[in-house]
């Protein structure tokens, strides 16, 4: 995706987007990448890439890596997300909670927040003997295939919803054609369960559930969700067992904020 960003305001600083588009290159498989990979992918100049991995290398965003030749993410970039994850008491709160559902069910539960287009992980645990899905924090997934990212969008209010679709339909065509058509039954599920559901639509291995927090946490609206193997599924499980397991989790969780 290219980064030759064209904003209309002139208070925004593009230089600094930039940089900040260069960041977003590294994922999961792509860890190192050379100035080259850099420009591909951000449709920036090969001069303009130097002169920013330079200096995103001296403020330790990144780190050159001398026998590959190729860049890396330093841990300042690792450290800049902790204030974020400290100042979100929710994931203290409900770590041994988590922990139980997920032992329960032979799965996985997270919590997770938007960020941007698609759904990030800011907690997880994994049940002891899962064999599958494992989840970690800093992981995103998309929105309008998963549990997760449908509650969202289920949950949150019109104006926010709406540009966040429009994006979606924009940049993501081919997630859109697919899965678009979920998006009612989502609405529907959430109205009437309680929770959004994904039977593989995103990992075909995988079905889940997703419950989002009623209380907006610092301009966030928060979503739990839970995760289980299709190996360990049985009929009507998820919406027997699942959903309404994470229901109360859920309701145990916003009880334990308010009171405290």
């Amino acid at each position: 995706m290219s980064s030759r960003l064209h904003h209309p305001d002139p208070a925004f600083a593009t230089t600094l987007a930039h940089g900040l588009a260069l960041l977003q290159c590294f994922r999961v498989g792509e860890p190192v990448l050379s100035n080259k990979e850099l420009a591909e992918r951000t449709g920036l100049s090969r001069a303009t890439i130097s002169r920013l991995t330079y200096t995103l290398a001296a403020q330790g965003l990144l780190l050159y890596d001398t026998r590959l030749r190729r860049y890396r993410l330093g841990s300042t970039a690792l450290s800049l997300g902790y204030p974020l994850l400290a100042s979100l008491r929710v994931r203290q709160l409900a770590r041994p909670w988590m922990k139980q559902l997920a032992d329960q069910l032979g799965g996985s539960v997270s919590l997770g927040m938007r960020d941007r287009l698609r759904m990030v992980y800011v907690e997880t645990s994994r049940g002891h003997d899962a064999i599958a899905f494992r989840p970690d924090i800093g992981a995103s997934l998309p929105m309008l295939a998963t549990a997760m990212g449908r509650a969202w969008l289920a949950q949150a209010p019109a104006t926010e919803r709406e540009p966040v679709l429009a994006a979606l339909r924009e940049h993501e065509p081919v997630f859109w054609q697919q899965h678009a058509g979920a998006l009612q039954a989502a609405f529907e599920d959430l109205a009437t369960l309680g929770f959004c559901r994904s039977r593989g639509d995103w990992q075909q291995d995988v079905h889940a559930v997703a419950v989002p927090m009623r209380t907006v946490t610092d301009g966030e609206i928060l979503v739990f969700n839970c995760g289980v193997p299709a190996v360990r599924m049985t009929p009507r499980k998820l919406e027997r067992e699942m959903g309404p397991k994470l229901l109360r989790l859920v309701a145990r969780i916003e009880a334990a904020l308010a009171g405290a």
